[in-house]
């Protein structure tokens, strides 16, 4: 069983900070992408940021400046740091791995449970 467990969000006012954390844990031989991705209400799920597992980061033009990415790989945490937050950076944050279980399985993309970010005055 694998789990990715978020923290970090809560309500920010415009041109605040927050900055989101997601652990994985359980049976884990191997992680490779990890990512986040945000649900508005109403609007599908968008890539926000991935990181592959050398470190190579990837934006959304949306967040592009503002937000960092980053992981640690010794403790299979995966970091958004995010500046300058607008109000329609507001959505639920979800965390995104690619994991493989064993040396001999593939791999399988597993989700966290979501946390609000809520930019607002």
């Amino acid at each position: 069983q694998v789990q990715l467990v978020e923290s970090g969000g809560g309500l920010v006012q415009p041109g605040g900070s927050l900055r989101l954390s997601c652990a994985a844990s359980g049976s884990i031989f191997s992680t490779n992408a990890m990512g986040w991705y945000r649900a508005a209400p109403g609007k599908e799920r968008e890539l926000v940021a991935v990181i592959t597992s050398s470190g190579s980061p990837n934006y959304a033009d949306s967040v592009k400046g503002r937000f960092t990415i980053s992981r640690d790989n010794a403790k299979n945490t995966v970091y958004l740091q995010m500046n300058s937050l607008k109000p329609e950076d507001t959505a639920e944050y979800y965390c995104n791995a690619n994991i493989r279980r064993s040396y001999n399985s593939r791999s399988y993309d597993y989700w966290g449970q979501g946390t609000q970010v809520t930019v607002s005055s």
